[in-house]
């Protein structure tokens, strides 16, 4: 099965609206768990906009699934997570002007860098992945690094203007899963995904066993709470991986 993982960045955003308490996401989180989610995401970001180290720490001691620390490749997030010891970090591209995450990581540009963050984090017994664009060169890249995973970046495939484009990033994404599995790297995939795309993507890419999922949970549990929510995307997800599991094998 596909595994849902909530983020629950934009539930400290809003706390960090009004400088407070509330929306705890550390009562988000738990929530998710309760209703089925396999793992949380975080994003400690260099400006501590939305997520706090705190939450970080609380979230290690609490979760009883498993936590993925997103962060930059810097020397104060790696010391950081060295401390922690999440169960997975996802390394992720960070510009502070940017609103959200805009693109994959340039693995390739400096390939014997990230191979030396990723044996690091290795090293203390942490799963590394990478977020990357669906392209060729950064998956093989990724695979020299020595990574365990990727997380193949969605957001074109989701902000797609017109059917026959969403069609065209979804393609580039089923061919770069593809390769990144032969290159015995596991594949996850995010940004972007919602209640509305979701289930194209899994139906679609057999190679995809894991998506995170943040933005669209967190503005459908304003409406119908966060158990409901993640339950509604689990449904979602889980029938999209069922319909897969009998298109494929039918297809043999």
């Amino acid at each position: 099965m596909v595994e849902l993982w909530v983020n629950v960045d934009h539930v400290a955003t809003l706390r960090q609206a009004r400088g407070g308490t509330e929306p705890d996401p550390i009562l988000a989180a738990l929530q998710a768990e309760i209703a089925g989610a396999k793992g949380i995401v975080c994003h400690l970001r260099e400006d501590r906009r939305h997520i706090q180290d705190r939450d970080v720490r609380v979230l290690r001691q609490v979760l009883q699934t498993r936590l993925n620390l997103e962060m930059a490749a810097t020397s104060e997030m790696i010391n950081f997570a060295t401390e922690i010891r999440p169960d997975v970090v996802t390394l992720v591209p960070e510009r502070r002007q940017e609103r959200t995450t805009e693109s994959g990581l340039d693995v390739a540009a400096d390939t014997g860098f990230f191979s030396e963050v990723v044996q690091m984090l290795q090293d203390v017994n942490i799963r590394v992945s990478l977020f990357i664009d669906p392209v060729p060169e950064q998956i093989e890249a990724a695979a020299e690094t020595g990574a365990d995973m990727v997380e193949l970046h969605t957001g074109p495939y989701a902000d797609a203007p017109s059917i026959e484009q969403q069609q065209e990033e979804l393609h580039r994404l089923h061919e770069s899963a593809a390769y990144a599995a032969s290159l015995l790297l596991d594949v996850a995939a995010g940004h972007g995904l919602n209640y509305d795309n979701v289930s194209a993507l899994i139906r679609t890419i057999p190679q995809v066993h894991e998506v995170s999922i943040g933005h669209s949970i967190v503005s459908r549990a304003v409406f119908v709470g966060f158990p409901k929510a993640v339950q509604e995307m689990l449904d979602i997800i889980r029938d999209a991986a069922l319909h897969r599991h009998f298109a494929f094998r039918n297809s043999e």
